[in-house]
């Protein structure tokens, strides 16, 4: 019989979890980028191989703050552990394990029989992946060492070898997608996520954390060849605006074409898009906006 389980990712911000997730999907299911925090919605990318089907579900990364926003961040992560049938821990080897990493550890202990850990980024020449092996050890005694997995997420090195440990922890059952899906994002989710990579990736400081992407109207055309998109850039301040749009409005026009170039490998229609700025002031102290953004 087949193999059917949802696996939930699990780490700090930028240690690798979207990456992972689109390496083992071999798919563009989460947007990645340098800036921490990026994820803010709980993503599901799905594997299917003849083993059964993993649904994984990439969870916003974890750490401590006070700041509304990533107090929400962090409450997605926490309810997605009790109800996945698999956690998968990615830990970042270019970094010490800290507070941080602790309280993780402290969250995933009570479940260890369904834990399984990658050590990620061994690609780089700034990898301490005995480290931490020894950390992971530490922390978890009731997981054996068979389930700890050096990886690169870029490389795509180890993701075979996590891949069949979590199908051998994965229960038997029936799929809950047909097998051509790699992801249940809706269209307008997908979309908003790509202009927000393809922006966060071109904005500095604390601009990317303050930018949300609005998908205000979708209308299909000639046939079903097109999807014509307008888009907001939505920034907490005035004084952003400016920022994001760039001179002569280049930056707003390379967040644009670049977007429609990521998205034309994504869909087998072309995506017509109308991309403007507006302003939501101090929208991440706003409750109504943050659950419509992260639910």
């Amino acid at each position: 019989m087949s193999k059917s389980a949802v696996v939930a990712i699990i780490g700090r911000p930028s240690a690798g979890k979207s990456s992972f997730l689109n390496a083992a999907g071999k798919e563009k299911i989460s947007i990645v980028s340098p800036w921490p925090q990026t994820t803010r919605k709980a993503v599901r990318g799905i594997v299917n191989r003849p083993e059964g089907q993993l649904i994984f579900i990439d969870t916003p990364g974890y750490h401590k703050s006070d700041k509304k926003l990533n107090l929400k961040l962090k409450s997605i992560a926490e309810e997605n552990l009790e109800d996945a049938d698999i956690l998968l821990y990615v830990l970042d080897s270019t970094r010490e394990a800290g507070s941080e990493e602790e309280l993780i550890a402290s969250l995933l202990v009570p479940f260890a029989s369904k834990l399984v850990i990658a050590v990620n980024k061994i690609d780089s020449p700034d990898a301490k992946s005995g480290l931490c092996r020894l950390f992971a050890a530490r922390q978890f005694p009731a997981v054996d060492a068979g389930r700890i997995f050096d990886i690169s997420a870029k490389t795509g090195e180890g993701i075979d070898a996590v891949l069949s440990a979590l199908y051998a922890l994965a229960p038997e059952g029936e799929a809950l997608y047909p097998e051509e899906y790699y992801t249940d994002q809706e269209v307008d989710f997908r979309i908003a996520e790509v202009i927000r990579e393809q922006a966060v990736n071109r904005l500095r400081d604390e601009l990317p954390h303050a930018v949300y992407v609005e998908i205000a109207d979708m209308e299909s055309r000639k046939d079903g060849k097109e999807l014509w998109v307008r888009a907001f850039l939505v920034v907490e301040r005035e004084s952003q605006k400016g920022m994001v749009i760039g001179k002569g409005a280049s930056l707003i026009k390379s967040i644009r074409v670049e977007s429609i170039k990521a998205l034309r490998r994504i869909f087998d229609y072309r995506i017509d898009l109308d991309l403007q700025v507006k302003v939501n002031k101090n929208w991440r102290q706003k409750d109504a906006v943050l659950t419509r953004i992260l639910k």
